[in-house]
């Protein structure tokens, strides 16, 4: 009885250090990749496998709903708007760089896409953990993202082109 405890405790941890968040078209819901999430000495490492991408940089975050549904705002569709702003439990109000404690706690580096519109590198989250993605999403926007709220808010990231809902 006591190996079979055991062997269930030590199963559940091992899902809690790693996860697979299938990613999907903001726009048809359609399905275009997954990132992997585990976590290492130095923060959170999330590795992309997506594709159908525009080629170079995309912001990418934490967000606060676990929903890519679309939402309203100002009488306007909004793809993926039900997954709210980025994850920022300490309301600091402020977009930053991922490794600031003074900056949203879902803010991630930068998404690389390579020239055939795929995401395979690897980025990391120093200051996050995997129990923080729990009942988030996870979100690619359709341009760069410069870690400021100037001269656009949230980095210029624009639209919310991939969704992911963390399970």
């Amino acid at each position: 009885m006591k190996a079979i405890l055991l062997s269930s405790a030590l199963a559940l941890s091992a899902a809690t250090q790693a996860q697979t968040i299938t990613m999907k078209d903001a726009e048809t819901g359609e399905t275009v990749g997954e990132v992997n999430v585990s976590m290492s000495d130095y923060g959170l490492v999330l590795t992309p496998s997506l594709r159908n991408l525009r080629p170079g940089g995309h912001g990418f975050h934490v967000h606060e709903n676990p929903s890519c549904e679309s939402s309203t705002k100002n009488g306007e569709k909004v793809a993926a708007g039900a997954a709210g702003s980025h994850y920022d439990p300490e309301k600091t109000g402020q977009h930053g760089h991922p490794w600031e404690d003074t900056s949203h706690l879902g803010d991630l580096p930068l998404l690389y896409v390579d020239k055939d519109g795929h995401a395979t590198t690897p980025v990391l989250a120093p200051r996050l953990k995997i129990d923080d993605l729990s009942g988030r999403s996870l979100m690619v926007h359709e341009e760069g993202d410069n870690y400021a709220d100037s001269p656009e808010k949230l980095g210029g990231g624009g639209a919310r082109v991939l969704c992911g809902v963390v399970g």
